[in-house]
């Protein structure tokens, strides 16, 4: 079976970016609009827990998340198609075991 890499990438990219996106959003609620900091903030630019933040989040988690499922893919395509396929019989030439 093979993945089909486009759909995959804008696929976990879509996942990933609406993610974030809740995320920031729900954080907000809770504990209001802070500007402090985060590790999000120092790996993507310009994040912070805001609404800015959350557009720029769900821009940077839809790159992200399309870059890693397309890699994902395209190594899972790569690695499918070496295996051997598997013979589901015994092969013809071999007799079948005599009774007694």
């Amino acid at each position: 079976m093979q993945l089909n890499i486009k759909a995959f990438a804008i696929g976990l990219g879509i996942l990933y970016g609406l993610g974030l996106f809740l995320v920031t959003w729900w954080v907000i609620a809770f504990e209001g609009i802070t500007h402090d900091p985060t590790f999000i903030g120092r790996v993507f630019l310009g994040y912070q827990l805001s609404p800015l933040g959350s557009v720029l989040g769900l821009i940077w988690g839809f790159v992200v998340g399309a870059i890693a499922g397309g890699i994902f893919a395209w190594l899972y395509n790569r690695l499918a198609r070496e295996q051997p396929a598997q013979a589901s019989a015994a092969p013809a030439s071999q007799e079948p075991p005599l009774a007694g």
